[in-house]
C-alpha cells in the first residue's frame, strides 16, 4: 500500500513533525485527493497552541475530541486520486479545490445549508485530518469544486481566506448607507478582502494596519487610502476626512485594539463585521452603542453555496489574485513561526 506523508501535530504547543502512515482507501461516498497546494491560515496556530484567547486571562480549550497525531491545514486543492464505490469513477484525475467546512449532515444547520455553523462539524484540518500532507480523505464528492482556469494556489486559498473574506463583505452588500468602506487587518484574509471589495463595491476602499509593509502592499493592490491605527490622533483625522466615519467596516484582525479602533472609526448608523480570531475581550458602553446606532456582526467562514459563488467570480476573471508565496510543505513549521511573529504579508501556500 502507498504511504502518506503528513506534517503532524503530535503535541500541543509544540512544533509539527513528519509522520508516515498508509494512505487511506476511500469508502462509500468518500474521495481521496492528492494534495498539490495547501494554504497556511492563522487559525492553524490556534489549533497548534491548543487554545484561543478569550481575554482577561481566560482561554478556550481547542483540544477536546482531538486525537494526536493530527494533520492541520484546510485551504486545499489537488487531484482526485481515488474514489469510493458510491462515487462516479470519472472524477479520478480531475483537478479540484476542497471545501473544508463540512457538517454532520443531519442537524438543522446542515439542513439549512449552514454546515459551517454545525456543532458536530467535521471541518478538515480542524476536527478531522486536513491538508498538510500528501493526501486528504474528503467525506463526500459534493465538497469538491472545479477551479480551472485558476492557478492551483489561488484555488486553494479561496476555500478559507477567500470564502471568509467574501462572506464577511457580503454581509455589507445592499445596505442603505454605503458612502465608504474600511478594512482593518491586512493579513491573508484582509488582502483577500481588499481584492474582493473592488469587485463587490463601487466606493473606494480604505484599509488600516499596523504594518507599514502591509499598508504599502495594499495601496499597490487597489486601496485608495491606508491608515496606521497607531498614529497619534488618527481617529480625529479619520472622522474629519470621512465626514463622520465609515458606514461599513470589516475587522479582519479581531482583537481588542482592532475592535476599539473599528468602533471609534464607525459612523453613526454604521455596521461592523468581525471575522478575525486574534482573540481577547471586547466591551462597549451601552450608551455609546445605542447613541451611534451601530450594528456589530460576528462572522467566520462561508457556506458551500458561497464558496461556489466565489469560485464562479474568480473563474470569470472578476477577482484580482492576492499576494501569496509558495513554500515546500516540509517547511510549514518555519512559516508558522514567521506568521506568528507577524513577518508574513499575504498568504503562504505550501506545495507538495
Amino acid at each position: 500500500m502507498a504511504l502518506m506523508r503528513r506534517q503532524s501535530l503530535v503535541k500541543f504547543d509544540a512544533p509539527l513533525c513528519e509522520t508516515i502512515v498508509d494512505t487511506p482507501k476511500p469508502q462509500g461516498g468518500e474521495v481521496l485527493v492528492r494534495i498539490e497546494r495547501c494554504g497556511l491560515c492563522h487559525s492553524d496556530l490556534h489549533i497548534q497552541d491548543g487554545y484561543a484567547d478569550l481575554g482577561g486571562g481566560k482561554k478556550l480549550d481547542t483540544t477536546r475530541g482531538m486525537t494526536l497525531p493530527f494533520t492541520l491545514g484546510h485551504e486545499i486543492a489537488g487531484v482526485v486520486d481515488e474514489v469510493g464505490p458510491d462515487v462516479f469513477a470519472g472524477l479520478v484525475g480531475s483537478k479540484k479545490a476542497v471545501f473544508p467546512w463540512i457538517g454532520c449532515g443531519q442537524c438543522r444547520d446542515c439542513a439549512n445549508s449552514d454546515e459551517n455553523l454545525c456543532a458536530r462539524q467535521r471541518f478538515l484540518g480542524v476536527s478531522i485530518d486536513g491538508g498538510f500532507a500528501t493526501h486528504v480523505l474528503v467525506p463526500d464528492a459534493k465538497y469538491l469544486l472545479d477551479y480551472d482556469p485558476l492557478p492551483v494556489n489561488q484555488a486553494a486559498t479561496l476555500m478559507c481566506s477567500g470564502v471568509t473574506a467574501y462572506g464577511a463583505l457580503k454581509r455589507l452588500v445592499d445596505r442603505p448607507r454605503q458612502r465608504n468602506l474600511l478594512l482593518i487587518g491586512l493579513g491573508g484574509v484582509g488582502m483577500m478582502g481588499l481584492s474582493f471589495a473592488a469587485a463587490m463595491f463601487k466606493q473606494p476602499i480604505t484599509v488600516a494596519d499596523l504594518s507599514g509593509a502591509a499598508r504599502e502592499t495594499a495601496l499597490k493592490n487597489g486601496a485608495a487610502v491606508a491608515y496606521d491605527p497607531a498614529e497619534p490622533d488618527v481617529i480625529k483625522r479619520i472622522l474629519k476626512e470621512t465626514d463622520g466615519g465609515f458606514d461599513e467596516i470589516v475587522d479582519f484582525a479581531g482583537n481588542e485594539k482592532s475592535m476599539a479602533f473599528a468602533v471609534a472609526a464607525a459612523a453613526r448608523g454604521g455596521k461592523i463585521v468581525v471575522s478575525g480570531l486574534m482573540g481577547g475581550q471586547f466591551t462597549l458602553p451601552m450608551v455609546q452603542w445605542v447613541y451611534k446606532r451601530m450594528t456589530i456582526e460576528g462572522f467566520m467562514v462561508g457556506t458551500l453555496t458561497e464558496a461556489h459563488e466565489l469560485m464562479a467570480l474568480a473563474r470569470a476573471g472578476k477577482i484580482k489574485p492576492t499576494p501569496m508565496r509558495e513554500e515546500p510543505m516540509g517547511d510549514v513549521q518555519t512559516w508558522i513561526d514567521k506568521l506568528r511573529a507577524g513577518k508574513v504579508v499575504g498568504r503562504i501556500v505550501l506545495k507538495n
